[in-house]
């Protein structure tokens, strides 16, 4: 028997397939032996890497297409002849200035020669003065500091110091002497040693500042919190006096800093974030002789600014691509082209993209979804054995609380004080952009937090949840097939964009976003004894991870990406709950109804396993596992899929197969 749905003339259609193919499933791979390769497989075979790829999945088929539809527009706009100060002018220069490499690789390095100069010429005298221009302008050489929610009161912006100043992100690559770390390394000093050669210092100069440039980046590390350290949001408040934070770190002038980098005076609090690293930081400036803090500099300037120049120094970036990532080629000029001008001008780009690709019945589909997730998170709240009752009524209070944004924001960004000159560099120009984005960021001080604004652009495939404002956030492109399509089942829809607004929905409940309340605050809001039974099952989550060896000696980080399992989790057991609740609305009853020879229920997971096909490099694999929060698709579903039972049941996985977790072994959270 056939899943039907009534429509609203009262008559019924036959459900069926759309954004699975039941062609695609490989039943020579069961379900109960590996699931993601069950649901994957002939799609990975079909869809091999191409040189450019360091991976390839489902999410970047539907970035594929959103970037088409980007490039439709910004085409369209520059073919209007557009009035030099309009939007349409802006977005088109610094599309067709990216796209110019005739003009860029004959400017060379000349763009940046003034500055250079400065950097190399300035005198003992005027250290200060270069460190603090340098932050007001360019980079952020020895530690960060800016505005942000206030962890303790989100509706105002609190002033942040914090750790920074290491190129390579993470504290093991420079610490750490594995064969995989010293081969990072070593394309870095390579890369360092290229740009600097590319700025137009000789060789022996670029080798003297890349071994000062390691020097300092080695030691800021040594001070630098472990990935497993960062997930720990509590130990980041450490709220300061101003007469504090200068009595901790004097070797910077506080109160310059605040007044000529940032143009507001000194705050009255300082948070600072990592207090060690900052330390370090101090240190490092008040002994280091200037030969070594110029080379530094030096540095910082020019990798800040090789995107933006000529053909060598993107060609320098890539070589150091190809050992972090394994890619095999640049992507295409245009593509990249394309990303720089969404990163000048992303909403003025989003907003041409919702009016031509998303209809208000994907905003309004997209709002009732939400709104089933949320119901069903609610009961899976009240019915949790392991929490007590005075802590439920909080979680519920924080669920009740969510604020949803879906598809755009309401009100768009105004570009009309940007300057693009089409006679200047497109270095100059970009940096024009940076300098706008920096002040428009900066207006933010002493004014209460714009809980309007968004982060990311329409036309972004992905989703985010914010703990400071308690808010999940759609962005348009994500509502497209595998996710969603006003064609699919809904067990596939569920199973797609359902599991999302799930998971994110569970963000606010995973190992960070605990810590926030209804309001965004950071606040305790649980018993002691909740939070004694959450880390005992975190624990046991994080273990499951651990013990996956995704490479010959290199295992998955469970504590690193605790919020992301913990996430998916939830986001797949409230997805079902509310798939389920929607059918019974509808007097469908699923036990009986199949699609295309499924059961709903394994339409269901087999959606979910559809959106993490990929095919990765090895190299993408282990930069992912020491970088990236979220856990490889891979595990996204074998892992967490062997925890659910109604999983089990759907596909009668039992004992002795790979995919079957015993009972007393499984660990569900939300």
């Amino acid at each position: 028997m056939a899943v039907t749905v009534t429509t609203a003339a009262g008559a019924t259609a036959q459900e069926h397939l759309k954004s699975l193919e039941a062609s695609q499933i490989d039943n020579s791979i069961p379900a109960g032996t590996d699931f993601y390769h069950h649901v994957n497989k002939k799609w990975q075979e079909a869809n091999p890497l191409t040189a450019e790829h360091a991976r390839y999945g489902k999410f970047n088929v539907l970035s594929d297409s959103s970037e088409a539809r980007v490039k439709d527009i910004v085409l369209n706009l520059a073919a209007t002849n557009p009035q030099p100060g309009t939007v349409a002018f802006k977005v088109s220069t610094i599309y067709n200035q990216a796209m110019d490499s005739t003009r860029r690789n004959a400017e060379g390095a000349a763009p940046i020669q003034a500055d250079l100069k400065k950097i190399e010429n300035t005198p003992h005298e005027g250290m200060e003065d270069l460190f603090l221009w340098l932050h007001a302008n360019y980079a952020s050489p020895f530690f960060n500091a800016g505005i942000q929610e206030n962890l303790a009161n989100s509706k105002e912006y609190a002033m942040y110091v914090s750790g920074g100043g290491i190129g390579l992100g993470d504290r093991d690559y420079y610490l750490l002497n594995d064969k995989r770390n010293k081969e990072v390394r070593e394309a870095y000093q390579k890369l360092i040693v290229k740009q600097m050669m590319n700025a137009g210092f000789k060789k022996k100069e670029a080798n003297r500042i890349m071994k000062n440039v390691m020097k300092i980046e080695t030691a800021i590390a040594d001070s630098t919190w472990t990935r497993e350290e960062s997930r720990n949001i509590p130990a980041m408040y450490n709220p300061r006096t101003f007469a504090q934070l200068k009595a901790m770190y004097p070797a910077i002038n506080w109160d310059r800093f605040f007044i000529e980098t940032m143009e507001i005076p000194s705050p009255e609090q300082v948070i600072v974030t990592e207090i060690k690293t900052v330390k370090k930081a101090n240190d490092l400036m008040a002994s280091l002789t200037d030969r070594e803090i110029k080379d530094y500099y030096l540095w910082k300037y020019v990798a800040q600014a090789a995107g933006k120049l000529s053909d060598n120094f993107t060609d320098a970036a890539f070589e150091f691509n190809k050992v972090m990532s394994g890619v095999q080629q640049q992507r295409p000029r245009w593509k990249r082209a394309l990303g720089a001008t969404e990163s000048a001008m992303g909403e003025a780009v989003g907003q041409l993209y919702v009016e031509k690709y998303f209809p208000q019945s994907s905003k309004d589909y997209m709002i009732g979804l939400v709104e089933n997730l949320r119901t069903a998170l609610g009961k899976h709240i009240l019915h949790l054995e392991w929490m007590s009752d005075d802590t439920k009524l909080n979680a519920l209070k924080k669920l009740n609380a969510f604020t949803v944004k879906i598809g755009y924001p309401d009100k768009w960004k105004d570009y009309s004080s940007m300057e693009i000159d089409p006679k200047l560099s497109y270095y100059e120009n970009m940096h024009n952009v940076s300098m706008w984005h920096q002040k428009e960021y900066l207006k933010k001080w002493g004014k209460p937090v714009d809980r309007a604004e968004w982060h990311m652009t329409p036309q972004t495939v992905n989703a985010y949840y914010n703990p400071m404002a308690n808010e999940i956030v759609f962005p348009a492109a994500i509502l497209q097939a595998p996710f969603f399509d006003p064609e699919s089942s809904d067990a596939e829809n569920y199973g797609g964009i359902g599991v999302v607004i799930g998971h994110e929905m569970t963000h606010g409940f995973d190992d960070q976003g605990r810590n926030f309340d209804a309001e965004g605050n950071m606040s305790d809001w649980w018993t002691p004894e909740d939070t004694e039974a959450f880390a005992n099952l975190t624990k046991g989550l994080g273990a499951q991870f651990d013990a996956v060896e995704v490479l010959p000696g290199l295992y998955a980080n469970g504590t690193y990406t605790m919020g992301e399992n913990i996430a998916d989790q939830g986001g797949l057991r409230v997805a079902m709950t509310a798939f389920l609740d929607s059918q019974k609305k509808k007097g469908v009853d699923i036990s009986s109804e199949t699609i295309e020879g499924f059961t709903p229920e394994q339409v269901f997971y087999m959606n979910y396993a559809n959106l993490w096909g990929q095919n990765i490099r090895d190299e993408e694999i282990r930069s992912l596992t020491t970088g990236d929060v979220h856990s490889l698709g891979i595990n996204r579903v074998n892992v967490t899929l062997r925890n659910l039972e109604p999983f089990l049941r759907a596909f009668n996985i039992t004992e002795g197969q790979p995919m079957f977790r015993p009972a007393e072994e499984r660990v569900i959270i939300w």
